[in-house]
């Protein structure tokens, strides 16, 4: 951006147009023109012509956008009109539209909309252009946008000014407008999967389906405490008991936690459950969904993110929790079978922990802290333990593991799934121990749902059910290396003043 002194001298040389566009009865943000083209059907309709071609035929256009360009030659002047689907050049000449109207156009600033009406020709270059007859201001711009060759580069500016980014950088409104066809498609496969799309509370009294700490409000009318949604699981696994078989949501998630390339307070998720069916199900469907999705966003099963060129051809790895361990980390296997030694090796190795923790979460932290970058083809990690996955259901073989997955990406979860776990008393006792550890400290262990128990006592059907992360996996078709860049407005601190 210019310097502060120089933006200052532009706007209020902007202003100055404005009020001499006023003096002159013309009203600067006119909103009775009415475009019948745009820059995209221009080009389908007339890029194939030659200049011959376009002058026998005389073809008159409409067109509306944002003046991004300004090269002015005396008695003529080129620009650079901006829409939603690209750019086209207008050509205004001081003997076509008159003198008194080109000293209007004159006061027309970079960033300014306008509306043309006008002859679309070739220029001597080939340059398919609109010769303008008449003119209307839409939109008088009062800041300068960025300079043309230096653009909008500082990534916090880009992050708080998106509206700006997204005019003055075309690849990022190409990764918007691929998320909007992924979560398209995602709805598609589903639909075509005879999945319902429901809709579920936001605002819930208890905050459950996940592991985290919420946002908390207040309801005046009620008299109540709410929170914002971490996951609209228990209210889903509702309906499933309702009698709706397969259901999902797309949603917005909301969680009090820290912030990072790969986590934001407030983020995007599908949820989907499936009556009569276990987790091994989700994977096929899984994989099933991703390549698919894959195909039609890029065209391919191959995937360049961050520096990593990923395969998506199923089938994809499994392996368990224990075992990605022992292949990724140096440690032995007697080791993450005793409390004792698990809690050392994590200690000496750097992995975060405050001491009270049981074998599964010390194993889980070494996973998450040790292997987790390391899973780059895709890669489910099944099998959870029973104490880190409250809402599964246990293996008939190992109570002490559940069936579990989460699907690993370019180092990064980007599904968690499991068969439900459908025993309203097995979930009573799984309640009661989260409970002890809210007790003992972690702000983050779910509450009892005395409803979401009496629902489970009326009898759910089995189930598997998935949460996907929606940003992550823009991240991932974009290959974008943070999740503020797949995110319009990502949170941040408030600007210094």
């Amino acid at each position: 951006m210019p310097e502060m002194e120089d933006v200052n001298e532009l706007i209020l040389q902007r202003i100055k147009k404005l009020q001499e566009l006023r003096s002159l009865g013309i009203n600067p943000y006119n909103n009775t023109f009415k475009a019948s083209d745009s820059s995209q059907g221009i080009a389908e309709k007339y890029g194939t012509l030659s200049a011959e071609e376009l002058a026998g035929k005389q073809y008159h256009c409409t067109l509306a956008g944002r003046i991004v360009a300004l090269r002015s030659f005396g008695k003529a002047t080129f620009a650079h009109i901006q829409d939603n689907g690209g750019r086209v050049q207008v050509y205004i000449k001081k003997e076509v539209v008159g003198e008194d109207n080109y000293s209007i156009f004159k006061k027309i600033d970079i960033g300014d909309f306008i509306g043309v009406e006008g002859l679309v020709f070739r220029t001597k270059t080939g340059e398919l252009t609109i010769e303008v007859e008449k003119f209307n201001i839409l939109s008088k711009s009062m800041r300068p946008l960025p300079e043309k060759w230096h653009g909008l580069t500082d990534v916090e500016v880009r992050y708080r000014q998106r509206y700006v980014d997204l005019i003055v950088n075309p690849e990022v409104k190409r990764v918007f407008v691929t998320r909007s066809k992924i979560i398209k498609y995602l709805r598609e496969f589903l639909d075509n999967q005879g999945f319902l799309e429901v809709e579920t509370p936001m605002m819930q009294p208890i905050p459950g389906g996940a592991t985290a700490r919420p946002f908390k409000t207040h309801h005046n009318a009620l008299g109540i405490d709410l929170y914002l949604r971490i996951a609209p699981e228990l209210y889903l696994k509702r309906l499933i008991v309702g009698g709706f078989e397969r259901v999902y949501e797309i949603n917005r998630n909301f969680r009090n936690e820290g912030l990072s390339t790969r986590h934001n307070p407030e983020f995007t998720m599908l949820e989907f459950y499936m009556a009569y069916a276990e987790y091994h199900d989700l994977m096929e469907l899984t994989e099933e969904m991703m390549t698919s999705i894959a195909n039609k966003v890029t065209g391919s099963l191959k995937l360049s993110v961050m520096g990593h060129e990923i395969d998506l051809a199923p089938p994809w790895e499994r392996l368990t929790l224990k075992d990605a361990v022992l292949k990724y980390t140096p440690i032995d296997k007697k080791v993450i079978e005793d409390r004792t030694l698990a809690f050392e090796w994590a200690r000496q190795n750097e992995v975060p922990l405050k001491g009270d923790e049981s074998l599964a979460r010390i194993t889980l932290e070494i996973f998450e802290k040790k292997v987790e970058e390391y899973l780059i083809t895709p890669t489910f990690i099944i099998d959870y333990p029973t104490d880190v996955s409250p809402l599964a259901r246990r293996k008939s073989s190992d109570p002490d593991i559940t069936e579990r997955f989460e699907l690993y990406i370019a180092g990064m979860e980007v599904a968690n799934a499991f068969s439900e776990l459908t025993d309203p008393e097995d979930q009573r006792q799984r309640f009661l121990s989260q409970e002890t550890e809210r007790a003992g400290g972690n702000e983050e262990a779910q509450k009892m749902d005395e409803d979401f128990i009496r629902a489970l006592e009326y009898g759910m059907p089995p189930t598997a059910g998935e949460g996907i992360g929606i940003d992550r996996l823009v991240m991932l078709f974009t290959g974008q290396p943070s999740i503020r860049d797949v995110i319009l407005f990502p949170h941040m601190r408030p600007e210094a003043r």
